[in-house]
């Protein structure tokens, strides 16, 4: 699907389409081009970012399934790769799309295999408020890429009353439903720490003011999506470690709880020994047994027997073993 929004800085207008308004635009010369293709046919895909200048090895980083977010300058325009939230993302289960953003002074092309929000966030926005057909491309493009980060953290403050809630409960049952989350928690934990890192690479090199497509005027939005990746990567790290943490904390209590059942297990061996021991020599039934012929000699063995019990369970207890 591709969709078009022209943005008529001196009229003050915008208009949504297809590909029609892609010729309007070229002879606007005052006009703001902002091109969405999504899931398009790849031949044709190619063929049109073609027509706009792209670069054949920018295109195809745009189109790869997966590739690292990273930003790339050309002569007339800036290569953004970034990497978002699918639209079906909740929490912190999430899946992602890659997102290509190609800047240049009079167009904003963004590129993607399946719906974006941040996208349909930026129409939105666009068609409502009249005041943004004034902004540039790259205001645009900051404004997509500050609202596509500012999920990551969303979906991770929305994780935090989970981990103090299976904090709470980890300490009155043992469940290794607890365990299998954490694990889970940590692995999708540690991917949103790294795909931080890449997006804060790309904040730090717009940072610069180097690229002139993002002058130094825009550095209040450019502070602004710094901010936003940085809360992102450290609410990332600081959450992997707390389930870190919980995790141990999980192990050291089933180790505990293991031990308790093992010093029990053990204990009733140790009391059963000595009176194993005393059931075995007097089942032999040798014939020339003396204790064998005693009247009294079974209530004696049995008497013996839990006596032995009882002061082993004394001792356990003074020992406090029990």
């Amino acid at each position: 699907m591709i969709k078009t929004v022209l943005l008529n800085k001196q009229e003050g207008t915008t208009r949504t389409g297809g590909t029609e308004l892609i010729e309007v635009w070229r002879t606007e010369t005052d006009s703001v081009l902002w091109l969405d293709i999504c899931d398009e046919e790849a031949s044709s895909e190619q063929k049109l970012l073609r027509s706009f200048g792209i670069h054949r090895l920018a295109i195809q980083d745009a189109m790869r399934l997966r590739h690292p977010p990273k930003i790339e300058p050309f002569d007339d325009y800036v290569f953004l790769l970034m990497r978002g939230l699918d639209a079906a993302t909740e929490g912190v289960e999430f899946k992602v799309v890659q997102l290509a953003l190609f800047v240049s002074e009079r167009f904003l092309i963004t590129r993607h295999n399946k719906p974006a929000l941040s996208t349909d966030w930026l129409t939105a926005e666009i068609t409502s408020n009249q005041e943004l057909t004034h902004n540039s491309p790259a205001e645009l493009a900051l404004m997509l890429s500050n609202k596509l980060v500012r999920r990551y953290v969303d979906i991770l403050l929305e994780l935090e009353p989970r981990l103090d809630h299976l904090e709470d409960i980890m300490f009155e049952s043992s469940n290794d439903g607890i365990l299998a989350e954490l694990t889970g928690y940590k692995s999708r934990l540690r991917h949103l720490a790294r795909i931080a890192n890449y997006h804060l690479h790309i904040a730090t090199e717009l940072r610069k003011y180097e690229i002139t497509i993002f002058p130094k005027k825009l550095k209040h939005e450019i502070m602004d999506l710094y901010e936003q990746i940085e809360r992102s990567r450290s609410l990332a790290a600081l959450y992997y470690e707390v389930a870190t943490d919980l995790t141990d904390g999980y192990l050291a209590l089933a180790s505990h709880r293991l031990n308790s059942v093992m010093k029990v297990l053990t204990i009733i061996t140790v009391i059963f020994v000595p009176l194993t021991f005393l059931a075995g020599i007097y089942g032999m039934n040798f014939s020339n047994m003396p204790e064998l012929g005693t009247h009294n000699g079974y209530f004696i063995v049995l008497g013996v027997m839990f006596v032995a019990a009882v002061v082993q369970l004394i001792f356990f207890r003074r020992r406090g073993w029990l």
